[in-house]
């Protein structure tokens, strides 16, 4: 399937490298998970009989199951014996799995949650690169470089995105520490969502700006200096954010 054939949850997913399977339970659960996320089964509403599931999506009832499996898996829903099958409340579903953040990209994300990840990262990221000043080794220092050169060299959102990504995964795997690189890796996703909205590759300026702003990162790490590596983060965490924010907000029919 081509770039400009997928959907933007599954763009967004291939950029990560998180492609979902092409059978009939991964699309019966793609179609399920997104309208959740969209609002079409409300919060604590009962999902339609099986029967009427089964209808919709013209599968087998051990596909459909299997894919109830994996939402309740998700925190998304829960099966209750002779009432239903319940959609959970969202503070129940698990925002860091790869499937649910898709589905969040795909139904279109707002500020408020794309704010949310900024503090997750803020949260996470300054202290990775930190110890990435005092832990890098010499092959990680140039690689951090390299893909500051290519969000430079890059000519498509999706280039830039997966530049930005492969950054940001060699400061997590710098940090010499396992639990910092898994949380990297568990919000990679979202992250690359954020990449690819807050993408400057149409605006020169703004592409100056955040290539600079990543070899300052990089320049931190590789000298060792750990405070400046964390307020460079910072920098280009609040730029991101604000940057998407405002490709949002200008997107939005009310303005």
């Amino acid at each position: 399937m081509t770039e400009e054939r997928r959907t933007t949850g599954e763009l967004i997913a291939a950029i990560a490298g998180r492609v979902p399977l092409r059978n009939l339970h991964s699309q019966v659960l793609w179609q399920l998970g997104v309208a959740i996320v969209r609002g079409d089964y409300q919060e604590n509403s009962i999902l339609p009989p099986d029967a009427d599931l089964l209808g919709r999506f013209g599968v087998s009832r051990t596909v459909l199951r299997e894919a109830l499996k994996t939402l309740a898996a998700k925190g998304m829903i829960e099966p209750r014996a002779r009432i239903g099958t319940r959609v959970l409340p969202r503070r129940r579903w698990n925002l860091f799995d790869a499937d649910v953040l898709s589905w969040h990209f795909e139904t279109g994300p707002d500020v408020a949650f794309l704010r949310s990840l900024a503090e997750v990262r803020i949260g996470v990221e300054l202290e990775s690169a930190a110890l990435a000043a005092e832990r890098r080794t010499e092959e990680q220092a140039r690689a951090l470089l390299d893909c500051a050169a290519n969000m430079g060299a890059a000519t498509s959102a999706v280039e830039f995105a997966r530049a930005d990504l492969a950054f940001h995964r060699i400061v997590a795997e710098a940090s010499g520490n396992p639990f910092m690189a898994s949380i990297s890796a568990l919000v990679e996703l979202a992250l690359t969502a954020s990449f690819t909205i807050s993408s400057p590759v149409e605006e020169p300026a703004l592409l100056e700006a955040a290539v600079l702003s990543h070899r300052r990162i990089a320049t931190a790490i590789a000298e060792g200096r750990a405070d400046e590596a964390r307020a460079a983060m910072r920098t280009v965490i609040s730029e991101g954010l604000a940057r998407a924010a405002g490709k949002l907000e200008a997107a939005s029919p009310l303005r």
